[in-house]
């Protein structure tokens, strides 16, 4: 029974953690990315649709995203919807590709993207600390039923503790990468 919480626990805080890993792809640093542009949403033909779904992206230089639409007629709506996201450059098209130039960050903006970084990676650790309150409520119902003794009660929640305490450590691996590349 007790192999199953810390199991649980486990894939609960991985899942956690590579919901962060998404949420920061988008966050920009000082080059292009084409994963700046997954969370951008086009209205192909009334569904919104991921971009990387209805067009090619890439970064063939290092401040450049470049978009080839699969079909040319979904390219205005493709600009349409990469000028409402937040990538702060506009982008243009030549009626084959639309181009993103992004202009280098200033201080203050780096200052702004790590912030973000920063408080998505807190938000991380609140549900992680949350999956950790979920884990010892279950098991102190556990022990009121009799399922669990005094020290096998005890041990489970020192586990569920460290474990979490190894988890916070990765999602602060990830806050100081992503901060390193952003203040670069």
């Amino acid at each position: 029974m007790s192999d199953d919480v810390i199991k649980d626990s486990k894939q609960r805080y991985s899942k956690a953690l590579d919901h962060l890993s998404d949420l920061l792809r988008s966050v920009r640093t000082g080059r292009a990315s084409a994963s700046l542009v997954d969370n951008v949403r086009v209205d192909y033909y009334g569904t919104p649709t991921p971009l990387n779904q209805v067009a090619a992206v890439t970064t063939p230089e290092a401040r450049t995203i470049v978009i080839k639409p699969f079909d040319i007629s979904a390219i205005k709506e493709i600009e349409k919807a990469l000028s409402k996201s937040d990538l702060g450059a506009a982008p243009t098209d030549d009626g084959k590709v639309v181009r993103i130039t992004l202009p280098p960050l200033s201080g203050d903006q780096r200052q702004k993207f790590a912030a973000k970084v920063k408080e998505m990676c807190e938000e991380t650790r609140v549900a992680m600390r949350n999956v950790r309150r979920e884990m010892n409520k279950h098991i102190d119902q556990q022990k009121k039923d009799g399922d669990l003794t005094e020290d096998e009660h005890r041990k489970l929640h020192d586990d569920i503790q460290s474990l979490l305490k190894d988890w916070e450590k990765k999602v602060d691996e990830v806050h100081d990468k992503k901060v390193a590349d952003i203040l670069e």
